[in-house]
């Protein structure tokens, strides 16, 4: 799967020409090409859903290798009745969960590090707050502090634009919990942003 660059042409094809299931059953078929297409719709809300578990380019560039792969193996078990995007961004997050899970709980035990969500944010400096002049800087670094949950759900709805029944449906939690995540995350950010709001550079 290390082959897998797409080129600019390739997504304007799959953009402009065959919808995604038409590019499902030319998969189906054995068509590279198609498959190729397909990634370029969905790479970017893949990786976006990635990168708010690791906060990793790197590790975020993984899982998309990974859901890819994943993708093209069972992509013969896509119920057409379904939403795509939410079928590939469920293949995303459990395999981040299942890496999360190996790696943290591995330097947990190595280094007695707590989870995010056992850490006291009101105990972490704003210093770099501080000294950050860029809303969107501030910004991103408040979605880091979020718990794994919180972000995840903030992620998928503002970068995703996914629907509160879609992110229940892709995290297996009811509707109303999905709403309550969502409101604490918004909580949270505004305390972070709020200092910065009306600063001048």
């Amino acid at each position: 799967m290390n082959s897998l660059t797409l080129d600019k042409k390739q997504g304007e094809q799959a953009r402009n020409g065959e919808d995604t299931y038409a590019l499902v059953e030319r998969i189906r078929a054995g068509d590279r090409e198609a498959f190729k297409s397909l990634a370029c719709l969905y790479q970017k809300q893949v990786f976006l859903l990635a990168y708010s578990f690791f906060k990793n380019r790197e590790d975020a560039s993984d899982i998309v290798q990974e859901t890819f792969l994943r993708c093209y193996q069972k992509i013969h078990l896509f119920d057409r009745s379904k939403n795509f995007q939410n079928w590939i961004l469920q293949i995303t997050k459990n395999l981040c969960i299942d890496w999360y899970r190996r790696q943290h709980s591995r330097e947990n035990r190595m280094t007695g590090e707590k989870s995010v969500e056992e850490l006291n944010l009101s105990s972490k400096t704003s210093d770099r707050f501080d000294r950050a002049s860029d809303l969107q800087t501030i910004l991103t670094e408040g979605i880091k502090t979020l718990s794994d949950k919180q972000r995840l759900v903030f992620v998928m709805k503002h970068f995703n634009n996914l629907k509160y029944t879609e992110i229940s449906e892709i995290l297996n939690i009811a509707v109303g919990t999905v709403k309550s995540l969502h409101f604490k995350a918004v909580q949270n950010l505004r305390t972070t942003l709020s200092p910065h709001m009306g600063r001048t550079a």
